[in-house]
């Protein structure tokens, strides 16, 4: 059988996989480490596209002795142990062992090559750079391309560990369900944010926005979400005309402002979606959608579900 973007032949994988990766699209099956995994001895268990830009697979290796290699894979994974790897070795980290509950983050920059000396079974977490967008200015009160997700191999982080594992508890067919991993997921990223980004060595950040600037742009837009903004009322505050504020909002926030305006609003709707407590046209208001039909639209469109279909699935 072929895949898209001629995975092997050969590949092992469980029936569910199987049809988890014929369903997939194009675009997550070129994730490199997922790739180079494909080339190996390794069993693909599960696979599921989560959406968003992430996608989450658990492999198999039962091997006395194997290599494998990963080389800049312009993409960022985070792995963890579920059973054995208790000698599996990274070149460059030696006398380090894996073992269950370990945890790996291998950045999208990275090169690695790896002694697999006994069975194991993983989960792996592969996702983009720009997932750590919006979630270092708001989060971190940092500039996207001052940070860096750090090169770790075989750390602890109880937490996130248990996050991997709840995201295995919940099975990866349904919409319904596909959901509540990509929840899982994101609280895993937002975890690992906190944890295993560092500020870029010896970086020299120019141009963009003054730290002051880009607070008083960011809480002026939270406080104002359901209200219509325009990039000249933006500008105004920053005391900037309306062609260098776009171009320094990009800098500094990682997208243009009309792209952040619009995730913002999708994030508020999430938090009070998942509250429970309001009609869906008060969440629309708050917002800042024209009616509830448009603000259906626009979050089905970036979530997958519906509004209401979301609240009925996450809602505490």
């Amino acid at each position: 059988m072929t895949f898209p973007l001629d995975l092997p032949a050969g590949l092992r994988m469980a029936p569910a996989a199987r049809a988890a990766l014929q369903a997939a699209p194009r675009d997550a099956l070129g994730h490199a480490v997922f790739r180079t995994m494909c080339g190996t001895d390794a069993t693909l268990e599960r696979f599921t596209w989560l959406g968003d830009g992430l996608a989450a697979a658990v492999w198999q290796r039962n091997t006395d002795l194997a290599e494998t290699v990963y080389r800049e894979p312009g993409h960022h994974t985070l792995s963890c142990y579920l059973h054995g790897g208790y000698r599996i070795e990274r070149k460059d980290a030696p006398g380090h062992f894996g073992g269950p509950g370990r945890l790996c983050s291998l950045p999208d920059w990275h090169e690695s090559r790896w002694y697999v000396r006994d069975p194991l079974r993983l989960v792996h977490l592969y996702f983009m750079p720009e997932h750590f967008t919006r979630r270092a200015v708001v989060e971190l009160d940092r500039e996207p391309r001052e940070l860096m997700l750090q090169d770790r191999t075989y750390f602890d982080d109880p937490p996130l560990a248990r996050l991997c594992e709840a995201l295995l508890e919940v099975p990866w067919q349904g919409a319904d369900n596909l959901l509540r991993a990509n929840e899982i997921a994101h609280e895993a990223l937002s975890n690992l944010l906190h944890g295993q980004v560092a500020l870029r060595p010896g970086q020299r950040v120019r141009g963009g926005l003054a730290p002051h600037l880009r607070r008083r742009l960011a809480d002026h837009i939270e406080a104002h979400l359901h209200e219509p903004l325009t990039l000249g009322l933006l500008a105004g505050l920053a005391n900037l005309s309306e062609f260098h504020l776009a171009r320094m909002f990009r800098v500094s926030f990682g997208m243009p402002p009309s792209a952040w305006i619009a995730a913002r609003r999708i994030d508020r709707a999430r938090v009070l979606l998942k509250a429970g407590l309001l009609p869906l046209q008060q969440v629309a208001d708050l917002c800042g959608y024209a009616d509830l039909s448009h603000f259906s639209h626009r979050f089905r469109a970036a979530v997958g579900v519906p509004p209401g279909q979301y609240r009925r699935i996450v809602a505490a």
